[in-house]
């Protein structure tokens, strides 16, 4: 459900892994180098970085690094669509790759990271409500230091949230945009009115970008060969597979995973 990490004693996952919990990692002392997919980032004392679940990520700290890492499910933090919508709010843990390095109240963070950690330790009454409500004020704290240096406020509706955390669920099935219409209980047309709206795109072209996103994940960071990632993305093809990567990304899977897999 959540956990946090104090680096100080806790090991670092310096080697790229991939879990299905939203990871927000903060630093106090030192510097770390925080690598998401493909890009590294480099936090200072005060920074913070969030990673959205099934993201592969990975952590090199420098000597005399502190910090904290923060995880916990979808489960866990979204009890309602409040707690959807804030969760995504600014992109904080979108699904669109839009990982940043956010300079952030020092104080706050510290403090309440602190608290989150003891709660869990002792899990004295009511623990788990108090621990919601302090992730809840860090993610407000985050989204004040984003609009105070002039960031453009993104604030996607629930509906839309769910329809890229199903997308992220169900690549395996390949399902049509009419299957997660009536999976959500919604229509392809309200669908796409909200993925133009908040990623100026179709739905369709949405759930393309997903796949691409997953695909490059499984041909850099796993020993699955490009027939493999095309079964395990819901093609029946893997010819059609490479045409539909390529098409997405101008190369093809198989010289993507020559060029990017350690």
């Amino acid at each position: 459900m959540i956990e946090i990490k104090d680096l100080d004693h806790s090991p670092f996952p310096d080697k790229p892994r991939r879990i299905m919990k939203y990871v927000l990692v903060y630093c106090t002392a030192g510097k770390l180098n925080v690598q998401a997919d493909h890009t590294v980032f480099n936090l200072k004392p005060g920074d913070v970085i969030t990673i959205t679940s099934g993201q592969v990520h990975s952590i090199q700290p420098a000597p005399k690094a502190k910090g904290f890492v923060l995880e916990f499910t979808l489960d866990f933090f979204c009890k309602d669509d409040k707690d959807i919508e804030l969760i995504f709010h600014n992109g904080l843990f979108c699904h669109f790759a839009m990982n940043e390095v956010i300079p952030v109240d020092k104080d706050i963070m510290e403090t309440q990271l602190a608290l989150i950690r003891e709660e869990l330790q002792e899990q004295p009454y009511q623990y788990l409500i108090s621990v919601h409500s302090r992730v809840a004020l860090i993610l407000v704290s985050i989204n004040r230091a984003k609009v105070k240096r002039g960031d453009e406020i993104w604030k996607p509706e629930a509906l839309f949230l769910r329809f890229l955390e199903a997308v992220r669920d169900n690549f395996e099935h390949n399902y049509t945009l009419a299957q997660f219409a009536k999976l959500l209980g919604t229509t392809e047309a309200k669908l796409n009115e909200l993925a133009k709206l908040h990623a100026g795109k179709t739905a369709q072209n949405v759930i393309y970008g997903l796949v691409t996103s997953e695909a490059k994940r499984m041909l850099t960071y796993g020993d699955l060969s490009v027939k493999e990632v095309a079964y395990k993305l819901g093609f029946n093809d893997p010819f059609y597979f490479s045409n539909f990567f390529k098409k997405q990304t101008q190369i093809s899977p198989k010289l993507y995973k020559e060029q990017f897999a350690g």
